[in-house]
């Protein structure tokens, strides 16, 4: 079965295939002949996993899957939250988005967090949701450079190195994506069942 993810983001697309595949094949975008931004305007990370969803599948025919994930910070009301992409402007810069958030926990103990994804299905049958969560801390400080976005700075509950210390293969063990992916698979594979 071929589906395709309905992301921009090469990191993600390099986290999820070796999820799916061999068993699904997992086509980009400009596989399908998709070049363009895909809106993302909704105030909820369900939201908006769902608004990208849509707009790939009833523009290209393609049964499709988007995400949107969250970095939710438990000391500042669970921000960024939906806005995690854009936290420090539209220009969307992971290293301004960062800062940002360290500035803003400044002198606060509590740095309880937790990243969480939905995943959208559209195309087989109407629309289905998977959602991943993984809880953690936010570090002071940068650590590992492998990742993307706020990987170095969230450590995972039970581990002692962020997602930027980790590998995608140890990464897909236990983040929030692949619990959310994980879900998703556990569908896709009933469907091919019937």
């Amino acid at each position: 079965m071929d589906l395709c993810f309905a992301s921009n983001n090469n990191h993600k697309l390099s986290e999820i295939r070796p999820l799916l595949e061999p068993d699904f094949a997992v086509l980009s975008l400009a596989q399908i002949g998709c070049h363009e931004e895909l809106p993302e305007t909704q105030a909820t990370i369900e939201g908006n996993s769902q608004q990208k969803a849509e707009y790939v599948f009833d523009r290209y025919h393609v049964p499709c899957f988007a995400d949107d994930t969250g970095l939710e910070v438990e000391a500042l009301g669970n921000a960024p939250g939906v806005y995690s992409a854009r936290y420090a402007g539209e220009h969307k810069n992971s290293d301004d988005n960062i800062n940002l958030l360290l500035k803003n926990l400044e002198g606060k103990p509590n740095r309880k967090a937790r990243f969480r994804t939905v995943i959208t299905l559209a195309g087989l049958g109407g629309l289905h949701f998977f959602e991943g969560v993984v809880e953690g801390t936010i570090i002071t400080t940068r650590k590992g450079t492998d990742g993307f976005g706020y990987d170095p700075i969230f450590q995972p509950e039970g581990f002692t190195r962020t997602f930027a210390e980790m590998s995608i293969a140890e990464k897909n063990e236990m983040s929030h994506r692949a619990r959310a992916t994980q879900k998703l698979i556990a569908f896709l594979k009933n469907y091919a069942r019937k």
